[in-house]
């Protein structure tokens, strides 16, 4: 059973009276279980729905549409799959205490990696399961594979039962699924030769393996449960190199890189990022995989179209990670098209703690503490990321309580254009002069 939640006005729906609160419990006489049966069952043309009205009445429709026509429904969000494993270097386990209920849960959906690209072990997955994703050919899916050598995989996941990652993913394959994998590498656990028999064993799912991930080991100062090594400079040094000599394989092979090393994983080396064509289509750019150059990218491309904003002063929120390495050069490009003036503005993060250095988990009280005395300033670009959908940070501190608490106008921001493009129209060009005097 699903329950509607929202009726879009002029829809299919709505001309047939469904209303929010009823609960759909088949189509053409299959069960409805959540939203990917809703999706895939209710693709045909002709539908018989039985239905249950708020009140309890039971009800049935009969529907006749157009191919493509949407029936216009929102259904309750579904029930998260948790995960049952207890990995070392799990996010969720790195959380400190206070934060908001939703934020600790553990997932490990197959339904949300198809839908939203999260990653799964497929550690919890059922026969039916497996063949449900046959039959609605969710593909691709984002996987977490971490090592294909199963007793690596066991500690790693900290889970004896495990299943066989490879003869899942075999299973997937010859049913023509296809998957992104990720290892999340933990120094002296999947690297070197684990990591090596995992690669080799990935690359030889050839197209039913779309690209392989290569992730250092990220820690907060809550990770309690962590008792490897920490990821340094010379261990991430190999890392790059793996994932190069692999990517150039690949590239002399199939005419695509393959196998790609996280941004962190470059920074943590003090390497050079690779350049945008090395990464394709940016499929893993979610998993910090390229987002560095995309952004750089854009920037390049974008920043003459920008106005000119000469005499303002913005600052630059940001986390420690790209501080010294590669948001200079892309200030410098903003600088050269608007005549603005760029402040950097490095924020330590206090929720995860010093290692925790991505701007995408920066608390609102962090913001707010190194934005308190900036009236100087015509207004401050913070990374959006760091907002959810409801203007949540992290530590629960509201956007709008945020900007209220500062002396300078606040703007989330995904790639600078996204502001600076319509900023001249916002601010005048003397505000943080005037607020100074």
């Amino acid at each position: 059973m699903v329950r509607v939640t929202r009726i879009h006005p002029g829809s299919i729906a709505e001309e047939i009276g469904l209303v929010p609160g009823t609960e759909l419990l088949t189509i053409n006489g299959r069960d409805l279980n959540d939203f990917l049966d809703w999706e895939f069952l209710g693709a045909d043309e002709e539908l018989v729905i039985d239905a249950r009205l708020p009140n309890g009445e039971p009800i049935i429709y009969e529907i006749e549409r157009t191919e493509g026509a949407p029936m216009g429904v929102e259904l309750e969000p579904p029930s998260v799959r948790r995960c049952a494993n207890r990995c070392e270097f799990c996010f969720v386990e790195g959380l400190p205490a206070g934060l908001r209920r939703n934020l600790y849960i553990r997932d490990d959906d197959y339904r949300l990696s198809f839908a939203y690209g999260n990653f799964a072990t497929l550690s919890n997955l059922r026969e039916r399961d497996v063949a449900r994703i046959l039959e609605y050919r969710l593909s691709p899916l984002y996987v977490s594979v971490h090592a294909t050598n199963w007793d690596a995989r066991r500690t790693l996941l900290n889970n004896p039962r495990v299943p066989d990652i490879l003869a899942q993913l075999r299973t997937l394959a010859a049913g023509g699924i296809q998957f992104h994998a990720q290892m999340v590498v933990v120094p002296g656990l999947n690297d070197g030769d684990v990591l090596e028999e995992s690669l080799r064993d990935l690359w030889s799912f050839g197209e039913a393996c779309l690209s392989a991930a290569i992730v250092p080991v990220g820690l907060t100062q809550f990770s309690h449960l962590y008792t490897g090594r920490t990821m340094d400079e010379g261990t991430a040094g190999v890392l790059v190199d793996t994932a190069e000599r692999w990517g150039a394989r690949a590239m002399r092979e199939r005419a695509a890189a393959w196998v790609f090393g996280s941004d962190e994983l470059y920074i943590l080396a003090k390497r050079p990022l690779p350049a945008p064509a090395h990464y394709g289509e940016f499929a893993q750019i979610e998993n910090g995989v390229g987002a560095v150059t995309k952004l750089l990218q854009t920037v390049r491309e974008g920043a003459e179209t920008l106005p000119r904003l000469d005499g303002k002063r913005i600052g630059v929120v940001t986390g420690t990670s790209l501080g010294g390495t590669y948001m200079p050069e892309i200030l410098e490009h903003l600088r050269a098209a608007t005549g603005a003036h760029f402040e950097l503005i490095l924020v330590e993060n206090s929720l995860f703690g010093p290692t925790t250095t991505v701007a995408g988990l920066l608390p609102g009280a962090d913001i707010r503490r190194a934005l308190s005395r900036r009236a100087d300033l015509d207004l401050a670009l913070i990374p959006a990321e760091s907002i959810n959908e409801d203007g949540l940070f992290l530590d629960d501190a509201l956007l709008a309580s945020v900007r209220d608490a500062v002396p300078v106008p606040l703007f989330p921001s995904y790639d600078f254009l996204d502001v600076l493009s319509d900023v001249g129209d916002t601010v005048p060009a003397d505000s943080a002069t005037a607020d100074a005097e």
